[in-house]
């Protein structure tokens, strides 16, 4: 079984990274690795299992592997490094025991609130746990490896990594004076990119606040929450921010759909103060909120298509009441929240991601031909690349066809008319994939 995403496609080659979780192609022998780490288990060749298991979370950016798994075998003992994002997770197995740990911070720097949150976090977690030696605050999973499995491993091992992801990122954002230890795989964007990104923050800044401009002045709170939301999943998936700017916006969209004591007026105004805090950010501060980092598991857990269908055909039903009731302006934003909210809420296959990443591309052209992209979308002459289009959309289903007999290519489907018709075919599509094994 494939625990890391379900599917296989090879992809564009993508030189930066977009979202949460991994960018990045598994290995096509992913199942493979897997059934053979079960088989070793089995027979009692537990390192070699794990060799096996190892192998299998490897993932891949152009056929180079990414090594975001390093593993030295000894005599007795396999060693390995994990990276996830901002954390290491360094371990070994033996015959009889899994070890993994994660370097947070100094103990000493440890404060009253900060050991406060740790313990909480202690609660919180099922295989995890927090502990200091003499030097530092750590995080550590130890399990036996008498019943071992790969489905026994994999969930242990994914929650440490999570976890010392997040909480790295939560501790750098609420106490900024602590200094974060074994952060040295991380590498800063070049001063181009980041400039890139601080520049179109500030475009689609202005953007919004044209557009907030030309709503109704009475009954347009729904319209408001729509464009103030796409803005933050934009922010989120296009620009990645890290550390004090992604926490700061997960909590604000949680509290958004979550808090049911906040009118969406009060809701939107919150966000809208946020928003003016981003507007008047320096540059110095937001490059320090920007790293790259390898991946090895994903944050979301695998939604179901009928979760994700589900979310389209409602967006679509609100996108006709604007429609009928002439509030078109609000439309092409709704066609663009719609991929955002998507791939920022629910865990998707690679061949979904992939179809929606292509989407955004096309929605969002001016953003990637600054990146150096080719353009799928002509904005001065209201065109689109249709060859690029459909290849794009046949490279992301074409090679799966073999495991999922009723998966069908759309890209000659599609309505190149404009870019609300593109975007309306393009999600009816989605809606109809089939992912039924053969």
């Amino acid at each position: 079984m494939n625990w890391l995403n379900f599917f296989y496609n090879k992809t564009t080659h993508l030189r930066h990274s977009f979202g949460r979780g991994i960018n990045a192609s598994i290995s096509p022998n992913e199942e493979e690795l897997f059934d053979k780490s079960y088989e070793a288990f089995e027979k009692g060749r537990t390192l070699k299992a794990y060799e096996y298991f190892f192998k299998s979370l490897e993932n891949f950016s152009n056929e180079n592997s990414n090594n975001n798994i390093i593993t030295k075998l000894k005599s007795d003992k396999l060693e390995f490094e994990i990276f996830q994002g901002s954390a290491k997770i360094r371990g070994h197995v033996t015959n009889a025991k899994l070890y993994a740990e994660a370097i947070i911070i100094n103990t000493s720097d440890a404060k009253v609130a900060l050991k406060r949150y740790i313990l909480q976090r202690n609660y919180q977690l099922t295989y995890a746990c927090y502990f200091s030696d003499d030097d530092f605050i750590k995080l550590k999973i130890f399990q036996d490896n008498i019943t071992a499995s790969p489905q026994k491993i994999f969930f242990p091992l994914r929650e440490i990594a999570l976890t010392a992801d997040f909480d790295k990122e939560f501790i750098k954002s609420e106490f900024p004076n602590i200094t974060l230890k074994d952060a040295t795989h991380l590498v800063k964007l070049s001063p181009e990119e980041l400039k890139i990104k601080y520049d179109f923050l500030h475009q689609w800044i202005n953007e919004l606040e044209a557009k907030l401009s030309t709503l109704p002045t009475n009954d347009n709170a729904g319209m408001q929450s729509f464009l103030y939301l796409n803005f933050l999943f934009k922010i989120d998936y296009l620009l990645v921010p890290k550390c004090e700017i992604y926490q700061k916006i997960s909590k604000k969209i949680q509290r958004y759909f979550n808090d049911e004591t906040l009118s969406p007026e009060a809701k939107n105004e919150e966000l809208n103060r946020y928003i003016q805090k981003l507007k008047v950010m320096k540059f110095e501060d937001f490059s320090s909120k920007f790293y790259n980092a390898k991946y090895t598991f994903n944050p979301l857990e695998k939604s179901t298509q009928e979760e994700i269908n589900n979310f389209i055909s409602e967006s679509l039903i609100k996108i006709r009441w604007y429609k009928n009731n002439r509030y078109k302006q609000i439309i092409p934003s709704i066609y663009t929240y719609i991929p955002f909210n998507i791939l920022y809420n629910y865990g998707l296959n690679p061949v979904t991601k992939s179809l929606l990443h292509t989407l955004i591309e096309i929605q969002n052209p001016s953003f990637f031909k600054a990146l150096d992209y080719t353009p799928l979308y002509f904005e001065e002459k209201d065109t689109f690349a249709k060859k690029a289009i459909i290849a794009r959309v046949d490279e992301a289903i074409l090679p799966n066809q073999s495991q999922f007999k009723s998966l069908e290519t759309f890209g000659d489907k599609l309505n190149f008319s404009s870019m609300n018709e593109l975007s309306n075919s393009y999600l009816l599509q989605l809606k109809h994939l089939n992912f039924e094994e053969i």
